[in-house]
């Protein structure tokens, strides 16, 4: 079933060994939501990107907030991985989950591709 499948990908995630989620996802929210999240998706495992950037790739650093906001709204946090979105110079906000749950996510994250995030 599908929540099966999200559930053992789920714990392959914990366990370090998934990268990324095959899932067929129906999330409801705003075309602009949708499409943040899409580049949020994009985003790959064991790294971060700025809202600034995130934005860009939106084709406009203005609607940095935006973002911002459309990142709050995601309701697939991990599945969608809004915790690898931070502020233009790496500090750590803005996470739902609250900003420790984001750092463990981060450093499970780094831990487990190997690579050193620079946070």
């Amino acid at each position: 079933t599908t929540l099966r499948n999200c559930a053992v990908q789920l714990e392959e995630y914990f366990a370090g060994k998934r990268k990324e989620f095959f899932l067929k996802l129906d999330m409801f929210g705003t075309e602009f939501e949708q499409r943040v999240w899409q580049q949020v998706m994009h985003i790959p495992f064991g790294e971060t990107r700025s809202y600034g950037e995130v934005a860009q790739t939106l084709g406009d650093t203005k609607v940095v907030r935006a973002v911002g906001q459309a990142n709050a709204h995601n309701p697939l946090a991990i599945v969608v991985p809004c915790h690898r979105v931070v502020a233009h110079d790496g500090a750590l906000v803005g996470y739902a989950g609250g900003l420790h749950r984001k750092r463990w996510l981060l450093d499970h994250e780094a831990k487990a591709s190997g690579a050193r995030l620079a946070l």
